[in-house]
């Protein structure tokens, strides 16, 4: 099984950026991990940097991912619940996990759609920079409870 990271725009506060870096190589002695940084948006016209964006988003996804959106509107695990599902992803033999992250726009419905899981990390609103390191840590941490390591707790 491998993660991927799919999210717009790039880690620009350099002390998230390095927290992300540092759970991401942590993860990977787990997981197999790719990060796919996907161009912002440009554009004065929302409505049209929010499509644009989208369809990055969907073009970044791969037909046999198990899609999992980072929405407000979505499901809440707990750390060991997390971990439980992570245990049913590799039993279920899924072969990659990839974690959207959308921009400050958010995602249009059709990614939205094409999405199987939608995840709420908290119901406070996080930056989509802090998202990305709650996201990652949360996964490593989510592995150290399956194997009984000292980290989770």
């Amino acid at each position: 099984m491998s993660f991927r990271f799919i999210w717009v725009g790039k880690t620009r506060d350099e002390h998230l950026r390095a927290l992300v870096n540092g759970y991401l190589k942590r993860l990977s002695h787990f997981v197999r991990c790719d990060v796919t940084e996907l161009r912002e948006c440009a554009g004065a016209d929302a409505r049209l940097c929010l499509e644009e964006e989208s369809k990055r988003i969907t073009g970044a996804l791969a037909s046999d991912a198990l899609a999992i959106l980072l929405d407000i509107e979505g499901r809440q695990w707990s750390s060991p619940q997390l971990a439980k599902e992570v245990e049913r992803w590799q039993v279920g033999a899924v072969k990659e996990v990839a974690f959207v992250v959308g921009g400050h726009l958010g995602v249009s419905p059709e990614v939205k759609s094409q999405t199987d899981v939608l995840w709420s990390l908290s119901r406070l609103t996080l930056t989509h920079e802090m998202a990305r390191v709650v996201l990652v840590e949360q996964l490593y941490r989510a592995y150290t409870i399956s194997r009984g390591l000292p980290y989770q707790k």
